[in-house]
């Protein structure tokens, strides 16, 4: 029997959560972006926090919305979450978080929640706080208000390839649309156009006062090869850190090896390993 029952934190231990996400600030920073956004109030935030450890020493906690994300959740706390978990219906579309973590979630709750359509156990996790040594592309720059409908196709082409369904596909695209939109009006969305045409595209996905998490990482099919992904992921990281945040973080797949060479040469390195697995 559990000794340390989960519970769902509200609003009078938004501090205790905040200390947590401090110390992990790349593995946790979308649970961080969401609890600065709209506290931990759940008809505000659209998910629940559920945390572990007794209530003046909060250890471990997991955020449960459209993706499920344990932060430093220990091996009990692995353990007391998904006993918990698996009580209720999935209705997240992933788990995702440090690997070991989300690896242990998913051993103990796919027999309750399987099966998963894609489970990617190594996903390197990066950062960098210093400006990149390699040239930035001066042609890549933030996506304005009127160029929406330019950046959606070669954001569904992106989305379509990295998580392998349309975004389309539930509600003709509308949601969607609305979060590419959201990026582009916050000045979160880069591009590069040729011919009025996206070749390469990437978006600040998440932003903290801790770090800026790049995701949506593009180039067109044609494009591929030439050697255009690291001037332009330069400009990215160049503007992220000095108009954003003091670092810049993303994650990537171990098999994927050109994402990973530019991601290198423009100055990230190492930080942790993510899983992810989709449903």
């Amino acid at each position: 029997m559990l000794t340390v029952p989960v519970r769902q934190l509200g609003e009078s231990e938004r501090r205790a959560v905040e200390r947590l996400l401090d110390l992990d600030p790349f593995a946790g920073a979308q649970v961080a972006e969401r609890v600065a956004a709209r506290g931990l109030a759940w008809w505000r935030a659209e998910g629940r926090i559920l945390g572990y450890g007794p209530r003046r020493h909060l250890e471990s906690i997991c955020w449960l919305g459209g993706n499920l994300t344990p932060v430093l959740a220990s091996e009990p706390a692995v353990a007391a979450f998904a006993d918990q978990l698996s009580t209720e219906e999935r209705l997240c579309s992933s788990i995702v978080g440090r690997a070991d973590a989300v690896l242990g979630l998913w051993g103990r709750l796919s027999a309750y929640w399987g099966p998963a359509r894609d489970v990617r156990p190594n996903q390197p996790l990066l950062a960098t706080d210093a400006l990149p040594t390699v040239a930035a592309d001066p042609e890549v720059r933030r996506v304005r208000s009127g160029e929406i409908d330019r950046l959606f196709p070669a954001a569904v082409a992106m989305y379509t390839e990295e998580v392998g369904i349309s975004p389309l596909a539930d509600d003709g695209g509308r949601g969607y649309r609305r979060r590419v939109a959201d990026l582009v009006r916050s000045g979160r969305a880069y591009a590069q156009f040729v011919d009025g045409k996206v070749i390469f595209k990437a978006e600040l996905a998440v932003v903290t006062r801790r770090t800026a998490q790049v995701q949506g990482v593009w180039v067109a099919p044609e494009w591929r090869g030439r050697g255009i992904a690291t001037a332009a992921m330069a400009a990215v990281v160049r503007d992220a850190l000095m108009r954003v945040a003091p670092t810049v973080s993303l994650y990537v797949n171990d098999f994927n090896l050109p994402a990973r060479r530019v991601y290198e040469r423009c100055g990230f390195r190492p930080v942790g390993t993510l899983a992810t697995v989709l449903f």
